[in-house]
């Protein structure tokens, strides 16, 4: 069952606009997953990718710790 969501918008924000923060928002708190958020918020997930990155929302939650063992570990083995 799917839950339904009517919202008067301010006349300077566009549906598309409220949608992708929605969906961002949603994604960013673990509500949705990024494939779901993508198409719910009509992007590919390539797109919605790099628009979460100019809003600021991280795609991957990876540890910097982690990630730079990973990158030392790879850069070792080269």
């Amino acid at each position: 069952m799917k839950n339904e969501l009517r919202v008067e918008l301010p006349y300077d924000v566009s549906v598309e606009e409220a949608k992708l923060l929605l969906m961002g928002k949603l994604y960013e708190t673990g509500k949705l997953s990024l494939g779901q958020a993508a198409e719910l918020a009509g992007y590919s997930r390539p797109t919605f990718m790099e628009l979460l990155g100019k809003m600021g929302i991280p795609v991957f939650d990876y540890p910097a710790e982690d990630l730079e063992r990973e990158v030392n570990r790879w850069t070792t083995k080269l």
